[in-house]
């Protein structure tokens, strides 16, 4: 008798486009004789990312915004590596520089970290592997930002689950360490930038972000999302609606799930 067997997290497939889907050819796989070597290959692709210029040019500007609001540049350098996500930052400074209660503060960038959530989902199949200790994960999990899981998502399916782990992490703490430095910079040339100019560099991330999400959108459902996504946020934007971002997440990708799924089952044929 036949029994279906469920498979294991580490062996489903992302839910992602095709491209992340079926296994690179055998000569595209990418080796690294050990975990420190996968790890500084991490860091040099990091490097050599696009976004290494745009988290620089945010940081820049995140920094200056620190120092008018009069918080310490070792500050903002703890608090980029304990929050690890520029949006969320922003909050925290703003919020903190205006007097705001620390616990409304701390709810505030608690919510914003939960867009990283869904990210979070669907990097671990793709980094786990078989017999892997829950704690081996917390550090991949905390790293998980926009910038790292659109690159991870890119770059991982061409190597052996067993390096994994570690170029992300590598990948993770060279823009963490661009983020940082970036601060300091931002920092202490605060009093020679332009305020228009400081805004710029925090607009460069949602922009490469936005840039990056249409270049990776490959199947009809994520094309869909995001033009819904677009139109919904603007309208919700205009509208002045409360949690605009998180009604534009959950309502646009409900409907382009829906639309998806109601086109897919017009194209089954009838039995």
């Amino acid at each position: 008798m036949a029994v279906a067997v469920r498979p294991a997290l580490w062996d489903m497939k992302p839910p992602m486009s095709q491209p992340f889907s079926t296994p690179p050819p055998e000569s595209f796989v990418r080796t690294f004789p050990s975990a420190p070597s996968a790890f500084f290959h991490g860091i040099l692709g990091a490097l050599s990312s696009m976004f290494f210029l745009v988290i620089g040019g945010t940081y820049i500007g995140m920094g200056a915004l620190a120092h008018d609001f009069n918080l310490g540049a070792w500050w903002l350098a703890v608090s980029t590596v304990l929050v690890w996500a520029g949006p969320a930052q922003v909050i925290l400074i703003s919020a903190l520089g205006t007097g705001a209660a620390p616990i409304e503060v701390a709810v505030a960038v608690a919510m914003s970290g939960i867009r990283l959530f869904p990210m979070v989902v669907a990097l671990m199949p793709v980094l786990r592997r078989p017999n892997m200790r829950l704690r081996d994960m917390i550090l991949p999990t905390h790293f998980t930002s926009v910038s790292m899981w659109v690159e991870s998502m890119r770059l991982l399916p061409s190597m052996p689950r067993e390096s994994r782990v570690a170029f992300s992490n590598g990948l993770s703490v060279g823009f963490m360490g661009t983020a940082t430095i970036g601060g300091f910079i931002g920092y202490y040339l605060a009093g020679g930038l332009p305020p228009l100019f400081a805004a710029a560099l925090l607009f460069i991330t949602p922009l490469s972000f936005l840039i990056s999400t249409a270049r990776n959108a490959r199947m009809f459902m994520d094309k869909l999302a995001l033009v819904i996504g677009l139109v919904l946020g603007s309208l919700l934007t205009a509208m002045q609606v409360e949690l605009d971002l998180l009604w534009t997440g959950i309502g646009g990708g409900t409907l382009a799930y829906l639309i998806h799924r109601l086109r897919e089952a017009r194209a089954e044929p009838q039995v």
